[in-house]
């Protein structure tokens, strides 16, 4: 496999966080989110991560941005992980349990990604 560049991997990753983005906004305004403060923990937790590597990604700054991408990688995991956890009692509807799925399948990547070019 070859090495990605920084700019090549910063990107790798975004794409992945395009998955992240629409699980969030789903999450978020479902009418779950309002009623249950887990829910809208993940939801946040998703946003910060991914508002922490906007400014860096805007700016073209790769090593900035897979610098902090790095550092709250852990916290995306926890919500990831959270929201497996709690849709069950949420949700059994169809919806929730794909949007655990692909969650899950983002965050694995981007997992992937950034523990490949250390």
């Amino acid at each position: 496999m070859l090495r990605m560049t920084p700019t090549e991997l910063m990107h790798a990753v975004d794409t992945q966080l395009a998955h992240v983005w629409m699980v969030r906004a789903f999450v978020k305004h479902s009418d779950e989110a309002a009623e249950d403060e887990e829910l809208a923990e993940v939801h946040r937790e998703l946003y910060d991560y991914m508002l922490a590597l906007g400014g860096p990604l805007k700016e073209g700054q790769a090593d900035e941005y897979l610098k902090l991408a790095r550092k709250k990688l852990r916290k995306l995991q926890q919500a990831a992980e959270q929201f497996a956890r709690i849709q069950p009692e949420i949700s059994q509807h169809t919806n929730f349990i794909m949007a655990v799925a692909s969650l899950r399948t983002a965050v694995a990547e981007i997992s992937r990604l950034l523990a490949g070019s250390e």
